[in-house]
């Protein structure tokens, strides 16, 4: 019994130790944010410095439950010159980033992320952070003095590949509120810039789950990459006055997913096919994950897309 005892107590305290570490490692630990003033050119200076702030404090939270990967991450957040509109360090977290002069901008693109996004991996390359910087260095390198601004957008629970939320829209629906707020308020901020929204894999669904929202906003553009589908069945079940995007490069194995939708269950027309009635863009020949890539055609294509460029726009 003794022994039995023994192996117990060590079980439930290694159970507790893994706890705690998970409880770290998935954000339970941290705060929620405060309430943050709202989105206007008047308070766009309060919200950089508001997010800052909750970030600082996030990251002495990472390092006082020696969460190191959350708090690598968190210390490049607060390097020089970065901005974020929202950030959210609970569970896999949120965070929203600006990328130029959102107040001058002419256009503002959005990038919206599909399944797993986190704060973990935000800077890296085919997630929010790292192909927003990708688009705006594009777009600034092939217009040069462009007035452009890059919203990377990880403002929703992007689902995760390995769960059952990844083949359903609630996420998304959930999302495309969010979205359509953050559209609303920037529009305050600058209210003459047209905005252009890019949206991979699952953010597609998000992006068409807000569009009908985004009728009395200057949304031009929005182009679908990498999508599984959409839940709508054609571009004018989307309700959209804006030029609706497909794209999918030859080396992505979105290809090979059905196009369904039952009982909840997929997301139904493929965009790309002649039926949806997108205009189809040449997204070139990489992966599900490179469509942002450096040096790759579908982020030369996205970025004429994010300017306005529709006419320069090599069809596919």
């Amino acid at each position: 019994m003794t022994r039995v005892r023994k192996t117990t107590a060590a079980v439930l305290a290694l159970v507790a130790a893994g706890s705690t570490s998970a409880a770290a490692r998935h954000g339970d630990v941290y705060a929620a944010p405060r309430a943050l003033p709202e989105l206007s050119a008047a308070s766009l200076g309060t919200r950089f410095q508001a997010t800052r702030r909750e970030i600082s404090q996030a990251l002495a939270t990472a390092h006082r439950f020696h969460d190191e990967d959350r708090a690598r991450v968190l210390a490049s957040f607060l390097t020089e010159g970065r901005r974020f509109l929202f950030f959210d360090p609970r569970g896999d977290g949120r965070a929203v980033e600006v990328v130029g002069d959102l107040r001058r901008a002419d256009r503002i693109a959005v990038v919206v992320p599909g399944a797993d996004n986190t704060l973990a991996n935000y800077d890296a390359p085919k997630f929010a952070g790292g192909d927003g910087r990708a688009l705006y260095r594009q777009a600034r390198a092939d217009t040069p003095g462009t007035r452009l601004a890059v919203i990377a957008w990880l403002g929703y629970e992007s689902p995760s590949m390995l769960s059952t939320r990844v083949v359903t829209a609630g996420d998304a629906e959930d999302g495309a509120r969010d979205l359509e707020r953050l559209v609303s308020g920037v529009h305050r901020v600058n209210g003459h810039a047209r905005f252009a929204l890019l949206c991979h894999s699952y953010g597609s669904v998000v992006c068409v789950k807000a569009a009908r929202s985004f009728a009395p906003l200057p949304v031009d553009d929005i182009a679908l990459y990498g999508s599984p589908g959409t839940t709508a069945d054609d571009v004018a079940g989307i309700g959209t006055p804006a030029r609706v995007w497909a794209g999918r490069s030859t080396g992505d194995w979105m290809r090979f997913v059905p196009n369904f939708r039952f009982a909840g269950l997929g997301f139904g027309t493929d965009p790309v096919s002649s039926r949806f009635g997108a205009l189809r863009f040449d997204a070139g020949a990489g992966a599900h994950s490179g469509y942002l890539r450096p040096g790759s055609a579908a982020l030369r294509n996205l970025a004429l897309i994010a300017l306005g460029r529709a006419s320069e726009v090599p069809r596919a």
